[in-house]
């Protein structure tokens, strides 16, 4: 597997992965704009990164960060300063570490990026992915809103 930059050209692919990544949010919608106008409209804004996971020369997975204004945050909006991340691999290449890869790779982009810190956003009821945030990355729950989830931050 080979971990590489994403850029404009890899959008198609993380608007698919957020399919992926947010199926818990496109199912019960909510108010305001969804998952794929907050996480990569207008991409390549000051901020944006992203890391695509190649294998056999597809792409298979995508982790990402963007930083969000106070009065337009995402679902895991911490501060100004804390991007938030987002991650997802393909239905079938799961369980052979790729996840846990980009997020390792996302880290030390977001060190060499100069922040201090990542946050994310987990479905509230879905304890085993909120466990293993915590557990294996380090996360901590930063707060909860509501019903519907969590907000975990990670110090770099």
């Amino acid at each position: 597997m080979l971990i590489r930059r994403g850029g404009r050209q890899d959008v198609r692919f993380l608007r698919d992965m957020l399919h992926h990544a947010y199926y818990w949010r496109e199912r019960q919608p909510g108010e305001g704009p969804g998952p794929v106008a907050l996480y990569v409209k207008g991409w390549g804004r000051a901020g944006d990164t992203a890391l695509i996971a190649i294998e056999d020369g597809f792409p298979v997975g995508a982790a990402w960060y963007r930083l969000f204004p106070r009065d337009h945050p995402g679902y895991g909006f911490v501060d100004e300063e804390t991007p938030e991340l987002a991650i997802a691999v393909v239905p079938s290449r799961r369980g052979r570490g790729i996840g846990d890869a980009l997020l390792d790779a996302l880290y030390e982009r977001a060190k060499v990026d100069g922040h201090r810190a990542v946050s994310l956003a987990v479905e509230r009821h879905n304890e085993p992915l909120v466990s293993y945030y915590e557990k294996k990355h380090g996360f901590t729950r930063a707060h909860e809103d509501g019903e519907e989830s969590v907000t975990m931050r990670r110090e770099l």
